[in-house]
Formats: C-alpha cells, sequence, structure tokens
C-alpha cells in the first residue's frame, strides 16, 4: 500500500463467515474493493450462531453460560480467532496475501473489564505494515487486550466496534458493516412488515437507534462511530447495498425510525407531606442514591412539582419498593411496560411531531403511561401488549413504510 492508497474496513457478521459459499461472497466483497482502489481489511466474528461448534454462544455453553472472567474471555476470543484463521488461509488460498491478526495484534488496547472491555486507544502500525505490503489483515472482531497483555472482550455486538475503531485509528475512506439484511430499517420488519430501508442517517440518528432497541448496529458501536465521527455503511453482504451513515448528514424528515424496547417498569414517585424544599431535594438525593448504589439503570426520569418519575428495565416494582420504603414517599410501580423511541433530526425543524406520534397512539386505542423527549428522540411508554400495535401506528403516521419520512 502507498502512501496515497485509500484503506477500506469490512466487517463480517457470523451468517456471512459461517460456510464456506457465505465466504466466499465475503471474499468478493474484499476483492471488489481492491479493484476499486482500496486497501482492504477485514474484520470477522465466530462462525455462525449456536448450535454452530464455534459460535460464541456454544462456546458460551461450555463453561455454563458464566462470563465476565479472564478465563471466559480467553475462552470467547477463541470463536473469532478460528474465524479469522480460516477466512485468512481460504483467501490466500486464492492468491491473495491475507494473514489473520488477533484483536490485540491489530492494536486494540482495552481497559481490564472482562466481558464488557472500553477500548482506551488502537495502535494501527502492525495493520498498516501488512497494507503498505499489499497484504489484506484478517482482524479478529470482538477482543482486544489490556496494557499488560490480558485477553478482553468486548461485548455483545463487539465485531462492530472493532471495525469501526480499527478504521478510525487507520483514517479509512469506507467503513462497511455487512450484515444479513440490506441495511438499516425504518422498524422492526419482524414487527413491522412495512418498515423501509433507511438510505441515509446521520450518526447521532444511527447511536440513537441502536442505543434504544435497534438491533442492526451495535449500541457502543454506533456511539464510538458518533464520538469520533467516524462514517460507516451498513451493507447486505449479498446485495452491498444498505445504509449510509454520515456525520454531516442532517435529514429535513422529521423521523428517521422507531425501535422499541423490552420489558420495563414504570415508578412513580409522589411526594410526601414535606414542605421544606431543601428537606424535599435530600430526601429525593437519597432515593436516586440507594438506586444507584443498587445498581439500578434509571430511564425516561422526569421532575417537576408532583414528584419524580422514572423506568427501569424489566419487572423491577417490589426491588424499587424495598429500596425506598423508609422515605417519606409514596411510590406506584407499574410493571409491564414497554418503550417506543421515535427518533429523527428532522424533528428539531419540525413543530407537532409530538402530536402527531400522540394522535397515532390515540387513533390505534394505545395507553400513553409516559413520554418524554430529548434533542432528536421522544421515547413513549406504552403497555408492552400493546408495543408492536404502537410501533406500527407511528411508522404508519410518518409515512416510513415509503421511506420519505414526511
Amino acid at each position: 500500500m502507498n502512501a496515497l492508497a485509500r484503506v477500506a474496513v469490512l466487517k463480517f457478521g457470523g451468517t456471512s463467515v459461517a460456510t464456506r459459499e457465505q465466504r466466499e461472497v465475503a471474499f468478493a466483497r474484499i476483492l471488489d474493493a481492491r479493484e476499486a482502489g482500496y486497501a482492504p481489511v477485514a474484520v470477522v466474528s465466530a462462525m455462525g450462531r449456536e448450535p454452530a461448534p464455534y459460535a460464541t454462544d456454544t462456546l458460551i455453553g461450555l463453561i455454563g453460560g458464566n462470563t465476565g472472567s479472564a478465563n471466559a474471555d480467553l475462552l470467547l476470543a477463541c470463536g473469532e480467532l478460528i474465524s479469522a484463521a480460516v477466512f485468512a488461509e481460504e483467501l490466500s488460498a486464492m492468491n491473495v496475501e491475507a494473514l489473520a491478526m488477533t484483536g490485540g495484534q491489530a492494536g486494540i488496547i482495552t481497559d481490564g473489564d472482562h466481558g464488557n472491555a472500553a477500548i482506551l486507544r488502537v495502535d494501527p502500525h502492525a495493520v498498516a505494515a501488512l497494507l503498505e505490503r499489499g497484504a489484506v489483515p484478517v482482524i479478529a472482531g470482538f477482543q482486544g487486550t489490556t496494557e499488560d497483555g490480558a485477553i478482553t472482550t468486548l461485548g455483545r455486538g463487539g465485531s462492530d466496534l472493532s471495525a469501526i475503531a480499527i478504521g478510525h485509528a487507520l483514517g479509512a475512506d469506507r467503513v462497511d458493516i455487512y450484515t444479513d439484511v440490506s441495511g438499516a430499517m425504518t422498524a422492526d420488519p419482524r414487527r413491522v412488515p412495512t418498515a423501509h430501508v433507511i438510505d441515509r442517517a446521520s450518526l447521532e440518528e444511527m447511536s440513537e437507534l441502536a442505543q434504544r432497541g435497534a438491533k442492526v448496529m451495535h449500541h457502543k458501536a454506533a456511539g464510538f462511530a458518533e464520538r469520533t465521527g467516524t462514517r460507516y455503511a451498513i451493507k447486505g453482504l449479498s446485495t452491498d447495498l444498505g445504509t449510509i451513515v454520515d456525520a454531516g448528514y442532517d435529514s429535513q424528515r422529521p423521523v428517521t425510525g422507531v425501535t422499541s424496547s423490552g420489558r420495563v417498569t414504570w415508578v412513580r414517585v409522589i411526594r410526601g407531606d414535606v414542605e421544606n424544599a431543601q428537606h424535599r431535594m435530600q430526601t429525593e438525593l437519597e432515593m436516586f442514591r440507594r438506586i444507584a448504589d443498587a445498581g439500578i439503570s434509571i430511564d425516561q426520569v422526569t421532575i417537576n412539582q408532583a414528584g419524580v418519575a422514572f423506568v427501569v428495565e424489566g419487572d423491577r416494582g417490589n426491588a424499587v419498593r424495598a429500596l425506598l420504603g423508609d422515605l417519606n414517599l409514596a411510590v406506584r410501580v407499574r410493571e409491564g411496560c414497554a418503550k417506543i423511541s421515535v427518533v429523527g433530526t428532522g424533528m428539531r425543524y419540525s413543530p407537532g411531531v409530538v402530536h402527531r406520534c400522540v394522535l397515532a397512539l390515540s387513533n390505534a386505542d394505545v395507553e400513553i403511561i409516559h413520554c418524554t423527549d430529548s434533542n432528536i428522540t421522544i421515547s413513549i411508554l406504552v403497555p408492552e401488549a400493546d408495543v408492536t400495535r404502537a410501533e406500527a401506528a407511528v411508522h404508519d403516521q410518518f409515512h416510513l413504510a415509503t421511506g420519505e419520512g414526511a
């Protein structure tokens, strides 16, 4: 690779490397990139899904499902190592020089949080050296090493994060995330059959959608890309088409996509007979401290004169009541809820988006339990039994099936 060569990082997920036939399509994508003048880097996931012998869940089963330890990370890293070695060897057999690399050899340095490590930095010199001699680095995704050499894993979907981080470190012109679907969708097509491929989205929008439940892109990877301004594409392996995600894109459509969360509990805390404002504040601070100390994450927080409301994952009503029982607070909980999130940068310029969401849910006879909004996201809590109907109603309200998001 000469100094002016453009770099393309191509990430291939588990289904894209599961069989020889699928890997041959992946090889074609690498050859296409070379013919277009790019120096390609491959990042691969473990082969297939359980019960495939080297799939991550299969390996987890060997240790009884226990993760989060140094031993577990050493085992789980093997899935991607096998995949990288096979991929590189088969590519070499096609007269394309390729070398498999661990995440650590590729320069991914992490903290020591086994099972969910955070990337501290990426030193791409070893990868760049392979590119300089015209070889294709094939990097095992989902993993890195600590400063002292311990193998770590990056959490579920971590190969997406590996690709984004390597792409950023190399200053890549392209980072293509290949999956079994042709791009990010306006909603989950399993719940909303009229869901449409999003042609372009901003880094901010994709980070919000991933964080709030969309599965096509790992949320840590989307967040890393947003923070670093790393442009990428989500593509179908067979079609080589999909969604372009770019920092410079600012959609004028009010809504880009709709997604939903799993089961959550709504908590409403009504202030007791406490007249002193400072005492009220101290009581609420104690409430939040206890919840944090218990390791319970909260979302959709609202604080006003009536009290405090928030959402916690799962059915946690009894746990929250027990934590707050001796405070002068009336705690009301409602389990069996779910959250839909409506995302779009265009809502900044489009008044009435909340009204249209409320209208859509009202017409669909879906109860709104709680609603909050942020810069580009409106989050609405509904009964879990109605979440699919709610998501479809909002999707239809903004004409997302046409891809216009009007």
